[in-house]
């Protein structure tokens, strides 16, 4: 694939990781890694877009022999890779995230709390009843003071009864004018510094690197990453797609254990 060089239409490649360029084993394939090289070869730029801050990707990043710009947390993260090095860091007002989850408890009552502290090594601190972390580290968050100890990127967010449908719905309704909320997954529902999306993160990315939106193909398969579908000049849901992302997206492709993004890739180098 690599005589393909030059012929590929699009100058940078944004992968949006869990659902997306991981398989259900959290692994890439040889088929995508084999493609995502042949689209790098032809002068693409690959940029990996994901919600988890650096300290839940950088592991992935390293398996796969990653050294560029990587937009983590929601797009409140540029990482320079190869550098070890955080270009951009947006962080979470604490005043407008406490009004945010005293809004929405208004509504639904007592939340279980998670919440991703900010820079290179910033620690997830999981509440009591938070659900879904799995084999990522974290810090059990014993106290409720401790939450605001040092600066957040970001919130997590769960109920005991409402789906994240629900309680995205819910939190969007009584608390946008304070935080952006979003929904990254099952049992994953955030609320982010105001304004903040993918879409910002990877543009900022984008301009480092000399490029813009129209130069960007996108996959993804949630709802935050709308904003970068919205952004990108091209958007591809996979297969295992949110019903709401599939409904904005330029193209469907197979899942992300069928090798959705390969499949894609392929058919633009050919």
């Amino acid at each position: 694939m690599t005589d393909a060089a030059g012929s590929f239409p699009y100058r940078l490649v944004a992968t949006d990781l869990d659902g997306t360029l991981l398989r259900s084993d959290d692994s890439v394939s040889a088929r995508t890694r084999e493609a995502l090289a042949a689209a790098t070869a032809a002068g693409a730029a690959h940029i990996v877009v994901t919600g988890r801050g650096v300290r839940w990707t950088r592991h992935v990043l390293e398996e796969l022999g990653y050294d560029g710009l990587a937009v983590c947390g929601q797009g409140a993260q540029v990482y320079d890779v190869g550098a070890h090095r955080l270009l951009t860091s947006i962080t979470l007002d604490r005043q407008l995230a406490s009004l945010a989850l005293a809004k929405i408890e208004s509504e639904v009552g007592p939340l279980f709390l998670a919440a991703s502290r900010a820079g290179l090594d910033g620690e997830v601190l999981v509440g009591p009843g938070y659900e879904g972390v799995g084999s990522l580290p974290f810090v059990p968050l014993l106290e409720p003071s401790d939450l605001w100890a040092e600066p957040l990127g970001k919130l997590y967010i769960q109920h005991p009864t409402l789906s994240s449908d629900e309680l995205t719905d819910v939190a969007t309704r009584t608390a946008s004018g304070f935080v952006t909320v979003t929904m990254a997954g099952e049992g994953i529902v955030e609320l982010l510094p105001l304004g903040l999306t993918k879409a910002k993160g990877l543009s900022l990315a984008a301009r480092r690197l000399g490029l813009r939106s129209t130069d960007a193909i996108a996959f993804g398969d949630m709802p935050n990453d709308i904003p970068m579908f919205t952004w990108a000049a091209h958007g591809v849901a996979m297969a295992n797609a949110h019903a709401e992302l599939r409904a904005v997206a330029d193209e469907v492709t197979s899942s992300n254990d069928e090798d959705g993004i390969a499949a894609v890739l392929e058919r633009l180098l050919a």
